[in-house]
Order: structure tokens, then C-alpha cells, then sequence
């Protein structure tokens, strides 16, 4: 059966447009196609970003560091070597002050200061009038004491001869009336004398032994007053000697003389000055030997004791010291300790020189040690940045710090032997958790 066909407004069809129109029609369209395709690799990229982030990115705080300008450590296994570098001062082992004992005003100076002096020489000559007067006022008081023991003594003696001159007539009228008492006895009893005779002879005998008793007692009396006051005269004499003494070993102080041999390294008064008693006129040192003065933190002064080793190096040589005297006062945080040569001090060594001194406070003992570095400041020694084994980044790690000295740390945790750790400051790394060179 026969088809009408419509005529094409635009004319007749070619042949072959109407074949690729059939075909077209016919041939079923895909759903993958490249946009699709593009559009799921894009989302799943971009929820594998998503995931990565979430769990397994590294969201630490990071600063960009120049690797040349930190310092870098080695932790190391050793002996930890528990000791302090102090500054030590050399002085005398002796320095006599020469304070004046008495005070006056300067009448000559015959040494200055910086001199070599010895024992006994004249350095200055004081005037005290003063001193004077009240030396002569204790000899005047010692001589009128003198005048009253001899005087005190003297009358003893004119007592004891009038006590003997005393008794030798009392015994001679004794011996008379005791004769004619013994006559007037016989006679009255035979009758021949009167009673009254008799009594009277008697009398006169018995008193004149009675009264040679009373000399007796009143001489002896007389004698032990006179010894009281020879005995206490003797005492304040001995006293006002000894003050008389005193005054002039005061008077002989106004010659002020070198206690010792040694450098006369100060003299601080000059001629006309008055110096007053207990004054500091200069100090002679004693250069037999040498100390060091030591300057010690006062953060350590529980730890510091007398006998307490050190060591310090001289002209190449180390010399060993021990600590032989403790200052307890501390000022502006430091307190001072005296420290003596244990085998000599060296020969060329001067007063005045510093050098600085070793000292140990413990024992050695094994133990992981960390360099001295900048970082403590910064950390409180509580954590460091740790450089990782590829070195091109360093992050942070929480330690714990023991003892410390001059050069190493002890570390207690957190770091093993052989890491490497920055050791000097951070005070630009902020608180940024890794470093990355």
C-alpha cells in the first residue's frame, strides 16, 4: 500500500540525512559518560581529602625555622659531675686590722702605706694629754698609799715595843707585889700584921696581874687592827699598781707598732688627724700564705659546709682546695667562703688575682646528660623540641630535668642517648609544637 508523503517545506530530504535520522532514533543513549565520570573522581578526591584531615593529618602548630642559626645537641650517657664555677679572690691567709686601741690625734707617721714592715716597728705616734694627767693621777694615788702601808706598818712595830715595853714593867711590879703579898701572908699569919695589911697587899698583887692581862688583850686587839689595815692597804695598792700599769701600757699604746712582719697595705690617717678609740688606721698582711674568698649563690648554701672540696688551675697546674671557713651573711643573693691550699698555693700567685674555682658538691654518677643550653629559660627545663631522625623538623617533647652544672643536665625522663635536641633558646619559636627546617 501506497504512502503519502508530505512534501518538505524546505524541499526534498537527501537520502542520506533520512538514514542517519532512522539510526539515531534507534541507537539507546549511555549514563557513565566522561562529565559523569569527571564529576564522582572530583567528589571522591575531594571526601578523601575531607577524611584525611579529620583523622589522619597532622593539625600541630608548625614554624619555619633557619636550621643554621639553632644549636643542636647530642644527649649522651656518662658521668655526671655534680660541681659549681664560683670566682675566687686571692688574699692573705692572715690580715691583722690595726684599730687604735687608744684614740689621740697623730703626731708623726713613720710608714706609709705598701711597705714592707716588721714585727715591732713604729708606724705612728699619738698625743693624749688626757691619758697622761690620768697616769699621773694614779701614780700620785699609788705612792700616797705606799707612804700609808710603811707608816701602817711602821706604828705597828713602835706598838708591839711599847706592848713589850708595857708588860716588862708590869712584870717587874708584879714580882714586887707578889713578894710582899707572900710576906704580908706569913706575917698576918703569925699574928703579926694587921688583916688590913694583908688585904691590901693582896689588892694591889691580883690588880696588877689583871691589868697586865687587859695590855695583853688591848695590844693584841691594837695588832690585828693594824694587820686588817696592812692587809687592805697591800690590796688597794696591788689595784692601783695595776691601774698604774694599765695607764702606761695605754700611754705606750699612743706609739702604735707593727704586730707582725708583712705588707702594710693600707694607712688611712695623716699627720694632725684625730683618731678616735677602736678606729680602723690600716691592715698589715700577712704574706706567708694565701687564701681564696669565694663568692657563692645563695641558692647553695645548704649544700656548702666546711672541708667541702674545690680545685682551681694556675699557670697550667691545678691546685686543690678546701673550704675552711663559712660566711653566713648573704647579700644581694650571695654569701662568702674562705677556702686554704690544701698542698701550698702557687708561687707567682698575688693578692687581689681572681680565678675561677671548681666546686664539687657531690660525687660522680652515671647518668643521661643534656648540654647546658638556652632553652631552660624559655622552658623551665619542662620540654624541648627533639629533631627527628630525617632532621628536617624538630618537635616538641615533655622532659623532666635532675641535678645541673656548668655544662650538662641530668635527664630523669623523656630523652634517650643519642637523640638530638635544640638546645639553644626559643624565645622566637612561640609555642608552636614542631619546627620544620
Amino acid at each position: 500500500m501506497a504512502t503519502d508523503l508530505k512534501p518538505s517545506p524546505f524541499g526534498k530530504m537527501p537520502d542520506t540525512a533520512l538514514s542517519q535520522s532512522g539510526m539515531d532514533k534507534g541507537k539507546k543513549k549511555k549514563f557513565w559518560n566522561s562529565k559523569r565520570i569527571g564529576y564522582v573522581v572530583a567528589g571522591t578526591l575531594l571526601v578523601a581529602f575531607i577524611l584525611y584531615q579529620l583523622i589522619w593529618a597532622d593539625k600541630r602548630s608548625k614554624f619555619n625555622a633557619d636550621k643554621d642559626k639553632v644549636t643542636i645537641s647530642t644527649v649522651s650517657q656518662g658521668e655526671f659531675d655534680e660541681f659549681i664555677v664560683v670566682t675566687g679572690v686571692v688574699q692573705p691567709l692572715k690580715t691583722i686590722q690595726l684599730d687604735a686601741i687608744v684614740g689621740g690625734y697623730v703626731t708623726q707617721k713613720m710608714v706609709e702605706g705598701g711597705n714592707m714592715v716588721k714585727e715591732g716597728e713604729v708606724l705612728l705616734r699619738l698625743e693624749n694629754q688626757s691619758l697622761k694627767l690620768n697616769f699621773l693621777q694614779s701614780e700620785t694615788e699609788a705612792s700616797r698609799l705606799v707612804n700609808d702601808l710603811q707608816n701602817t706598818r711602821q706604828r705597828l712595830r713602835v706598838e708591839r715595843f711599847n706592848l713589850q715595853k708595857a708588860l716588862s714593867e708590869l712584870d717587874f711590879q708584879i714580882a714586887q707585889a707578889k713578894d710582899a703579898h707572900q710576906r704580908n701572908e706569913q706575917l698576918y699569919r703569925d699574928k703579926v700584921i694587921p688583916e688590913a695589911d694583908y688585904l691590901k697587899t693582896k689588892r694591889d698583887y691580883e690588880r696588877l696581874v689583871q691589868q697586865r692581862d687587859i695590855e695583853i688583850e688591848s695590844q693584841k686587839y691594837q695588832e690585828e687592827n693594824a694587820k686588817m689595815q696592812i692587809s687592805q692597804l697591800e690590796g688597794t695598792l696591788a689595784n692601783t699598781q695595776k691601774n698604774v700599769a694599765l695607764w702606761r701600757q695605754t700611754l705606750d699604746n699612743l706609739v702604735v707598732k707593727a704586730p707582725v712582719r708583712g705588707l702594710l697595705s693600707s694607712m688611712n690617717v695623716e699627720v694632725g688627724s684625730n683618731i678616735n678609740q677602736g678606729q680602723n688606721i690600716g691592715q698589715i698582711d700577712d704574706l706567708d700564705g694565701f687564701k681564696m674568698r669565694v663568692d657563692v649563690d645563695e641558692h647553695y648554701i645548704s649544700r656548702i659546709f666546711v672541708g667541702l672540696a674545690g680545685s682551681m688551675d694556675f699557670d697550667g697546674q691545678p691546685y686543690g682546695l678546701e673550704i675552711v671557713k663559712i660566711y653566713p651573711e648573704v647579700r644581694s643573693g650571695r654569701f662568702e667562703v674562705d677556702m686554704r691550699f690544701t698542698k701550698g698555693a702557687p708561687e707567682r700567685i698575688k693578692r687581689g688575682q681572681s680565678a675561677p674555682i671548681r666546686l664539687q658538691l657531690g660525687q660522680p654518677s652515671k647518668a643521661t646528660l643534656l648540654p647546658v643550653g638556652g632553652f631552660f629559660s624559655d622552658t623551665g627545663g619542662n620540654w624541648v623540641y627533639v629533631v627527628e631522625k630525617e632532621g628536617n623538623r624538630a618537635t616538641k617533647r615533655n622532659i623532666t630535668l635532675g641535678r645541673k652544672n656548668p655544662e650538662f643536665y641530668e635527664v630523669l625522663e623523656g630523652l634517650q642517648p643519642g637523640e638530638k635536641v635544640i638546645t639553644s633558646s626559643y624565645e622566637n619559636f612561640g609555642d608552636n609544637e614542631v619546627l620544620e627546617f
